[in-house]
């Protein structure tokens, strides 16, 4: 008994070091820590959603026009990273004080009083920049492929610089930057309408202003399949995007401090997931019964279909509700490719159909599993930003058409992007001709899996 107590005191005097230094290390430092840090990872998984971007549409656009989106992909982020910092994070939030913008100015780290041993802050401030730039630019890299094949690059990136530099923030400082939005109680958890929707508007305007593809639509109505040039590159930049989607959801936490915050994480980052997957089956069992044979390409935006939905409340469903909300939106991206069709509004990826119309759908969505939230609120501030964004959008699109023009000569159009503002191909030992005819069936997205285009890579001599 007298070694067993004598053991015990030995072992607490040798403890007793290692609880001092966990007294001495206050648990708010901590805290301040793991926040910053976790900005910084989910901030790196949000980047990494941009290579996600770039290779969906390469794979999803003609190879002709393959080194142009990569090329434009890259420079968007550029863009949002510099006009982040020269405006951006300023209107969107400071000073916004329950209005509708914030300051006009340079951005600059204040963290003086984290070093001085006050961290009230909660995180470093320019983990906080970065964690809300890259969210800027994933909003920029949707209207990317919507507009893809016909569309002049500098004219296109002009744009980027002013929805990164003012179109985004001033609508973002409405519901994240303490805004009007936020004042009455609308919630959007990581941006269904504050990111998706509002890059879904800006290529909506985008898309009917500059017009379709010459020869996507026939004069009786009919749709003519243009198929992407890389399947197997489009389905990595899905796997890549789904990755992406834990640091998009999971960061918008916001903290991971403390044990509540790490349990929110945990929940958001599944219910995350579990939406994707219910997007990506629903929608394959969708175009099954519709079209009789599975698409690829559905099946891949059926999955982003889902995470957008998931994205305006991921914390508060269960698995099983996420599953279902996922769901939905896998069905509405097989109902709408079409319907934008019918519309004659060329969207060669499906961006439209994922971003737009699920970003509506996941808003008004919320209320279902989260009581605190009104339909009412969630509608005023879907409808508030999509009549904001089509104006300013359309303004600034019609600007750029009457000064210098944004839309590729029919001749550049035909030769490929590539060749005509880039003098550049993405695949220089083969050229692709594309022979295909209208079929009735979801053109582009789903013309792959249908066999209604054939295309046959020939080797150059």
């Amino acid at each position: 008994m007298k070694k067993s107590i004598s053991l015990m005191v030995a072992g607490l005097l040798l403890a007793l070091p290692t609880l001092a230094l966990a007294e001495d290390a206050p648990v708010s430092e901590m805290s301040y820590i793991l926040n910053t840090f976790s900005f910084l990872i989910m901030g790196i998984l949000v980047m990494w959603m941009a290579a996600g971007f770039g290779m969906l549409e390469a794979g999803l656009v003609r190879s002709k026009n393959v080194a142009t989106i990569c090329l434009k992909n890259i420079s968007l982020f550029g863009i949002a990273g510099i006009l982040f910092y020269l405006m951006g994070y300023n209107l969107m939030y400071a000073g916004v004080d329950g209005g509708y913008i914030g300051s006009l100015g340079l951005w600059g780290a204040d963290d003086a009083a984290a070093l001085a041993g006050d961290y009230s802050a909660g995180y470093s401030a320019s983990s906080d920049w970065f964690f809300q730039m890259v969210f800027c630019g994933a909003a920029c890299s949707i209207v990317s492929g919507c507009v893809a094949e016909r569309i002049k690059l500098w004219s296109f990136l002009l744009f980027c610089a002013i929805l990164c530099g003012v179109i985004y923030p001033i609508q973002g400082s409405w519901g994240w930057g303490g805004g009007w939005l936020s004042e009455m109680g609308f919630a959007d958890y990581a941006g269904s309408t504050i990111v998706h929707s509002v890059g879904g508007w800006a290529a909506f305007t985008g898309a009917i202003i500059l017009g379709a593809r010459k020869g996507k639509y026939g004069k009786d109505g009919s749709v003519k399949p243009m198929p992407g040039s890389n399947i197997p590159l489009a389905t990595l930049g899905t796997f890549i995007l789904w990755m992406g989607w834990y640091g998009f959801n999971g960061g918008s936490v916001l903290a991971l401090g403390d044990a509540a915050s790490a349990i929110e994480m945990g929940n958001v980052i599944a219910n995350t997931n579990l939406a994707a997957c219910g997007g990506m089956i629903a929608a394959m069992i969708m175009v099954q019964v519709l079209y009789k044979k599975v698409d690829v390409t559905m099946g891949l935006n059926g999955a982003l279909a889902g995470l957008v939905s998931i994205t305006a409340g991921p914390a508060s469903p269960s698995l099983g509700a996420a599953i279902l909300i996922g769901g939905v939106g896998g069905i509405l991206v097989v109902l709408a490719v079409p319907l934008f069709d019918k519309l004659k509004i060329d969207d060669v990826v499906g961006a439209l159909s994922v971003h737009l119309v699920c970003g509506i759908w996941g808003t008004m969505a919320v209320p279902f599993t989260d009581p605190e939230t009104s339909f009412w609120v969630q509608f005023v501030g879907v409808a508030a930003t999509g009549i904001y964004v089509m104006i300013a959008s359309s303004i600034v699109w019609l600007a750029l058409k009457y000064t210098i023009g944004i839309r590729a000569s029919e001749e550049d159009e035909y030769r490929g992007l590539d060749l005509s503002e880039i003098g550049m191909e993405a695949y220089p030992d083969f050229q692709t001709i594309h022979i295909g005819g209208g079929t009735g069936m979801p053109s582009n997205v789903a013309a792959q899996a249908m066999n209604a285009a054939v295309s046959k890579p020939v080797k150059q001599s």
